[in-house]
């Protein structure tokens, strides 16, 4: 059902433009560019491209209405006074987009204000990325008093030490960086643990 809902949103604006779009040349490009923007950001609600989501979704319909108002801009330019039923859908057009970006808007500020204080821990993409011979043998999520965090047990298939796997990891002191650029002000901070046995790295919010 969410990922109905997510398409649903990202070609909305195209179906918006289609009802005003006057000539084919800048019907087409505005078009086509609004499904090539929509398709990205089908491609970061799946996943399938690492980027914070909240603030995916405020920049794709800032940049959608801007798509659109410069394409309506262009269309209008060709005539002086264009017909009145086309000023009506144009005006609609800037009534949805206007409450599509602002319905966006609120609900990233009230979602991120909520998970900011939850106790949901980092995707697994949040993990530091493994050079080559070093291999994730588990991996799971760790919560206590602080918080949750993704953790994973980590080997060497070259034998390494622990000490050796951390320095190759480049994880010897914890580092943090923002998990978001507008909406997700939460940082994220990854680093490694020896645990006498085994190598272990996590990622968790950082306070």
């Amino acid at each position: 059902m969410l990922t109905i809902l997510g398409i649903l949103f990202a070609v909305a604006p195209a179906v918006v433009w289609k009802t005003i779009a006057r000539t084919r040349p800048v019907g087409f490009a505005i078009g086509g560019a609004l499904l090539a923007v929509a398709g990205l950001l089908i491609c970061v609600q799946q996943g399938w491209i690492d980027a914070p989501r909240l603030d995916v979704h405020l920049l794709f319909t800032a940049l959608a209405s801007l798509l659109i108002a410069c394409g309506a801009g262009l269309e209008g330019r060709h005539e002086n006074c264009p017909p009145p039923e086309w000023i009506s859908r144009r005006n609609g057009a800037i009534g949805f987009l206007g409450m599509q970006f602002s319905l966006t808007l609120v609900v990233g500020i009230l979602y991120a204000l909520m998970i900011s204080e939850g106790s949901d821990a980092p995707s697994s993409r949040a993990l530091p990325s493994l050079p080559p011979g070093i291999t994730i043998d588990e991996e799971g999520t760790s919560c206590g008093s602080g918080g949750c965090w993704r953790v994973a047990k980590v080997t060497s298939e070259d034998g390494l030490s622990r000490p050796e796997i951390i320095r190759e990891l480049g994880l010897q002191q914890e580092s943090c960086h923002s998990s978001g650029w507008l909406l997700d002000w939460r940082d994220v901070c990854v680093g490694a643990r020896d645990n006498g046995e085994s190598v272990t790295i996590y990622a968790g919010w950082g306070s």
